[in-house]
């Protein structure tokens, strides 16, 4: 394993210096899902949710996610993202949600934490607005799934296994 990028030869945290390296087209990929009863499903699927269209909230408050991610993650650079995408989707059979982000910027590092914020904030907006219903729903299998550009070049998730319903 490589050496941790954010801390310095005394092992204090620290930004990492981007200054030097190249900019890129950066392009990543998340996604996680959230498992709700059949109820909670329900609502989100007839769009009977007290709180309005739950898919679409939550799709707003990922893509606004992953332009503050730097105000959430101490050590990430403020980004000029050119570029956010969320899907939602209903999976009956694993009685989940899914979401999908990809984030893309031209620069000097990488996307990956928006994308992951972009998941996870998506997925707790889908909890909020379903929590009168279910409050037993779990937030689970968020991953980077791929990220392009930069020195490490292209990176693709290995397939993950079959989740159980």
């Amino acid at each position: 394993m490589s050496r941790l990028t954010h801390l310095d030869s005394h092992g204090q945290a620290r930004m990492v210096d981007v200054g030097d390296k190249a900019e890129t087209q950066r392009v990543a990929r998340a996604e996680g899902r959230i498992r709700m009863s059949e109820a909670a499903l329900d609502a989100v699927e007839s769009g009977d949710s007290k709180k309005g269209d739950v898919l679409g909230v939550a799709r707003v408050a990922a893509i606004q996610a992953a332009k503050r991610t730097s105000e959430l993650i101490p050590l990430c650079h403020p980004l000029a993202i050119t570029s956010v995408s969320v899907d939602l989707h209903i999976d009956r059979a694993l009685a989940s949600v899914v979401c999908t982000a990809q984030v893309e910027t031209f620069g000097r590092t990488g996307v990956e934490m928006e994308a992951l914020v972009a998941v996870q904030i998506g997925l707790l907006t889908v909890y909020d607005m379903c929590k009168a219903v279910d409050r037993s729903m779990r937030i689970e299998s968020v991953r980077l799934l791929e990220k392009r550009g930069g020195r490490s070049g292209h990176w693709v998730a290995p397939p993950e296994p079959p989740a159980s319903a």
